[in-house]
Parts: C-alpha cells; structure tokens; sequence
C-alpha cells in the first residue's frame, strides 16, 4: 500500500476515535507495483460495466423505490428476473424460496463454476437502509460482466447469479444452503456496502450469531388492589434486561448481546401475564457465541426465578446459528490488488465487521469473498439508519458499487482461467478451516 493511501487510512480512522499510533497493512503485503492480473480482461469487464451503468442506476433506484421486508421481495424478485431474461440469461423464478432466483450462463465446454449473490431486502419502517439494493444490481455488473469477458476472451465455464431473500433477520442463504443451491459453485462472491474512508474497500469479517426468543408467563392481578396475587412477566423482562447489561461487564469487548421486549394487552392497572423478547447474542466466531451463549441464557432463569414466573426460551425457526465471515486470502488477494489499481485503498476495519450476515455461513462452506465498500453518509448515519436509506440511492453510492463489481468480476475471471491460482483458492480454504475448527 502507498505511503498517501495508508496516511489516508490512518488520518480517517484517528477522526473516528482510533488510537494514535493505529497502523494499518497491506492485505497481501505484497508492492502496490505488482501487475494486476490480464489487464486486457479488466478492460473488458470494465467497459462491460460501464455500458450498463444508466440501466443498473435504474434498477437500483426502482428497488429502492420499493423496498420489502424478508421474504417478501416481490417487486424486487421480478424486476432482477426480467432484468436479467432481457439480458438473455437463462433465469428460474421462485428457485427453492418463494422469492429468490436463479440466473445462469454457460460458455465453453468444462471449466469451473462462479457463483455470485444478490441481495434484495429491506428493514421495518426505514427501507434499504442496509443498502441492498446497491448489493442487488452489484451482483448482476459482476454476472454480466464474467459474462463478456469469458465471451471475449474464450474462457470455458459457468456463472451461478443467485437472488438471496431474507438476509435481514430470516438467514436466507443458509436456507438456501441447506437445500443445495450452492452445491455446484466452486467459489462465491458479494460485496456489501458501509460507511468508511474515501473510495476504500475492507476485507473485514463480520461476527457470528445466534437468536433467542424468550417468553414469560405470569398470571394477571388487580395492580393496585391485589398485586400479590399475580406473577409479573413485564418485570420478569425488564429484570432480564437489567441481568444482560450487568453481564456485559465480564463479556469480552468484541462481544454483543442486545434485544428488545414486547407483550399482549398491557394496561397499567393489570399485572401483565405474558411478556416476549427478541435478543441477539453475537461475537467474532461461532465458537466464542457458542461459549457467551449459555451465561445470557442465565440471565433470562435468574429473571423467572425472581418473579416467580415461567421462562421459555427457544431459538427462532431458522433455527441456525450465523456464522463469521472467514474471506478466502487467495480470493482476497487478487482483489485487493486490482481494487487498489483503479479505486482505492484496502483495510480490514470497516465494512460489517461488528454486525452479522447468512453469507458468513457460505463461507464456511466454500471458498468465497465479501469486501466491504464505502459509500458517503453523514456523520452518524451508517448502516441501519435512515441517513444511510437515503446514501444508498446517490449517484457517488452507484458509482463506487460499480467499482467494487469490476475488481470482484476480475477476480471471478482469474478463479476460471488460472489453474495455479484455484489450486491456491482451494489450498487457503482447506487450510482456514482448519484453523476455524481449531478454536
């Protein structure tokens, strides 16, 4: 990395509360003089993309327009399936989930399989806030794009573009895992879009986790004429609340526990008898949730036993458990020096990395790439903020999604056409999930 574009790093992550002396690596370590891999293929993606930037731009606005909650994203799924039938691409609706599909293209005879993901939901009350629709049309530039390129350039293989529904909260693509829709790919891509410095991307992970539905069951009384005779569920959760903030203290700092509590005909003059909360428990890896996991749960049993209510605590239907990102360093590689070549810089720091995805689960389950990329926001308006709605539909959020989909598209190209680099691909996976099991 180049002396500018570290300082630049650096100079962003101290305004944002970094410590002083915060350095930050090239993801490779390797000289930013190093050739990026075909340049005339990046060419070609390049031009590729570009042609398309007036209709993605219009895509992406028309989902944004629209925006559906979890497995219900209708007007999106049929407006990437018609986007992609125009497009001459062989497209199945509806594939395996009501609202994902499947998009596929062949060129050559053998050769290896790229598969690519497009998301396409939104969030309660405050719409792509999350950016998804920057991640939908992303996902069709780096298709069409592997497209030309194997076209012009005679490279045999098969690109697998698949529409994932419910990533906010429904664990869609580990849904779509469990029934094989990635069983064929030989790697896979995404990007995800964040707040950060200038035109960076981030080759960060993200944190494992894990859902809890709790419920209390109380009995109903008088408040104020007989309030002994009843077992308050309301302050069974707020006790509970009270026991994971006490808790905190003695989890480690990479970890997070966070919900929220709800319940059914409450009135200020009755007991309530019924309360239900929604708690996330999160942290690096799946084996640290695993190990957190059981100490909040704990929290939720002293809360019962004090009250005198019943608990019942169950894990939501999905019932999976989300796993961290683990990027493929080979994959990553190769990315990060093209991105470098044309865009901008490389960390590790922002992107998602304390929030959760279902992608984290495909990376446990092939090699595959998720970088994060920066889109201008406002201070304090970063993903899951109304700010970051509205910086999802700029044009500088477009464009910089279109960049990120040239370096991810290269790499794509670089895992069919060079047997030297898949067998590195392949060799980095067995070997990081030898250290993920390790743990």
């Amino acid at each position: 990395m180049s002396a500018h574009n570290t300082n630049g790093l650096a100079e962003f992550w101290r305004s944002q509360g970094a410590a002083p002396d915060l350095q930050l690596y090239d993801v490779a370590g390797h000289d930013q003089a190093l050739p990026v891999y075909r340049p005339d293929v990046l060419e070609t993606i390049a031009k590729e993309i570009d042609a398309l930037d007036e209709e993605l731009r219009a895509l992406s606005l028309d989902i944004h327009d629209h925006p559906e909650l979890k497995f219900e994203e209708r007007h999106a799924h049929d407006a990437l399936a018609a986007f992609l039938e125009k497009h001459k691409w062989d497209v199945q609706k509806h594939y395996l989930l009501e609202t994902a599909w499947v998009a596929t293209f062949v060129h050559g005879a053998g050769g290896r399989t790229i598969g690519v993901n497009s998301e396409m939901d939104a969030l309660p009350g405050i719409g792509h806030a999350c950016g998804h629709n920057l991640i939908a049309i992303a996902g069709i530039a780096v298709a069409l794009a592997l497209k030309a390129a194997m076209q012009k350039h005679n490279i045999p293989g098969k690109v697998v573009l698949l529409g994932t529904p419910g990533e906010e909260g429904g664990a869609g693509k580990v849904l779509l895992l469990d029934k094989g829709a990635y069983q064929d790919m030989d790697i896979c891509l995404m990007c995800h879009p964040a707040p950060g410095p200038k035109n960076g991307a981030s080759l960060g992970s993200s944190l494992a986790l894990t859902r809890l539905e709790v419920e209390y069951k109380g009995h109903t009384a008088h408040a104020a004429l007989s309030p002994w005779q009843g077992q308050n569920a309301l302050d069974a959760a707020v006790s509970a609340y009270t026991n994971v903030a006490l808790l905190r203290q003695q989890l480690k700092p990479t970890h997070r526990v966070h919900g929220v509590f709800a319940g059914k005909d409450w009135a200020a003059n009755i007991i309530p008898d019924n309360a239900q909360m929604l708690w996330y428990v999160r942290a690096p890896t799946l084996a640290e949730v695993e190990e957190a996991e059981p100490r909040v749960r704990g929290c939720f049993d002293a809360a019962a036993l004090a009250t005198g209510c019943k608990v019942e605590i169950a894990v939501p239907s999905p019932s999976v458990k989300i796993c961290d990102i683990r990027q493929n360093k080979a994959l990553g590689d190769t990315f990060a020096q093209t991105y470098r070549s044309r865009t901008g810089p490389i960390d590790f720091i922002f992107g998602i990395n304390s929030a959760s995805t279902d992608f984290g689960n495909i990376t446990y389950a092939l090699p595959s790439l998720h970088p994060g990329f920066s889109i201008p926001t406002v201070p304090d308006g970063g993903n899951h903020t109304p700010a970051f709605t509205a910086a999802a539909a700029t044009p500088e959020a477009h464009q910089a999604c279109l960049e990120v989909s040239k370096a991810l598209a290269l790499t794509g190209v670089r895992a069919l056409a060079d047997d030297e680099f898949f067998a590195e691909v392949l060799s980095t996976f067995q070997e990081d999930m030898k250290r993920a099991k390790a743990r």
